[in-house]
């Protein structure tokens, strides 16, 4: 049983409050299980913080101090959402520090935090994304409206920055909105169809599974708004066909694969006439009990404080693959980054 495990909470980036909720949830029930377990959290001026006392008067600084606490975690749980955590940010931390971690390493967490870069992958492996183009702050003067579109930064979560242009006035007052929080965004077509999450698990073994599917009941766009206001409902099991159940279940098990993520991952779909279409990846999504992914797996059975326990029995050293330890590449030392049971 691994006994000390340090949860990372906040971040520097919006979701920084959101952060702080999944991080408090995922060391409660750590706790009600038996674990030891130590919290730290990044401030949005960067500065890492042990039980809300600053560890040093820098970011630099706090974060030696933080390395010091990692250094004695059995796992680490990264619960940051956004830039600077989820996208492989602290996987690479704890790469470089041969620390075990909760969910996906660096190149799933850079990848799926890029919604740019996660079309490209779907279309590369034949899942069909909305069509839509890339474009930079610099060039927001030169764009004109011809349809109706959905503008969304290419590196945010939580629907940050996300918004319905049907004119011409309102491309350019989401396109300004957007480049608040990323200098690349994305003009989208909007797609008819039902919004569907599938989350998937890897689990101690190296075996994944995904969890009956979610359905998002909402009158519009599901914004940041409509995520945290309570508006939005949910169904799950999602009230599907075989087929259609089928489809987006090995749709979001081939994403998870391609990407090469480990943990726990969202998979969002619309689900159309012609099939699912992906809309993004989450690498490290909500986790208090009452998010979709925790849903979605209480339906399948595993309740709140097993699904954590589960994901921190699975967590490994990122980077130090099966592959990279039958080759001897493995940068950790000798048994560092066995999974412990």
């Amino acid at each position: 049983m691994t006994h000390h495990v340090v949860v990372i909470g906040g971040g520097q980036n919006a979701e920084h409050e959101i952060s702080l909720a999944t991080a408090a949830a995922v060391a409660g029930a750590l706790d009600s299980r038996g674990f030891e377990v130590s919290s730290i959290t990044i401030g949005r001026d960067g500065l890492w913080s042990d039980a809300k006392k600053p560890l040093g008067t820098s970011a630099a600084a706090s974060l030696a101090q933080a390395l010091a606490i990692l250094e004695h975690a059995d796992v680490v749980f990264p619960a940051v959402h956004g830039p600077l955590g989820e996208d492989g940010t602290l996987a690479g931390l704890c790469s470089l520090t041969q620390t075990r971690m909760v969910g996906s390493g660096v190149r799933a967490g850079a990848v799926g935090m890029d919604k740019w870069a996660t079309k490209l992958v779907a279309e590369a492996i034949g899942i069909p994304v909305a069509p839509g183009r890339l474009v930079h702050a610099t060039d927001l003067g030169d764009i004109g409206f011809e349809t109706e579109v959905v503008v969304k930064p290419v590196s945010a979560g939580s629907s940050y920055g996300v918004a319905l242009a049907r004119d011409a006035r309102q491309l350019h007052e989401a396109l300004h909105a957007a480049s608040c929080y990323d200098d690349q965004m994305l003009i989208e077509r909007v797609i008819e169809g039902r919004e569907i999450d599938v989350a998937v698990l890897r689990e101690a073994d190296g075996s994944r599974w995904a969890a009956p599917p979610l359905e998002i009941h909402t009158s519009g766009v599901f914004d940041t708004a409509t995520k945290y206001d309570g508006t939005a409902r949910f169904t799950v099991p999602a009230d599907l066909g075989s087929t259609d159940r089928g489809a987006i279940t090995q749709a979001a098990l081939a994403m998870f694969d391609a990407l090469g993520c480990s943990g726990v991952a969202r998979m969002d779909f619309f689900l159309t006439d012609s099939g699912p279409v992906l809309n993004e990846v989450n690498t490290m999504p909500g986790m208090t009990a009452e998010s979709q992914v925790p849903r979605m797996f209480a339906a399948a059975g595993v309740p709140y404080g097993e699904l954590v326990t589960r994901l921190v029995t699975a967590a490994t050293v990122p980077g130090c693959t099966p592959a990279n330890r039958r080759n001897r590449r493995c940068p950790c030392p000798r048994g560092r980054c066995i999974r412990t049971r």
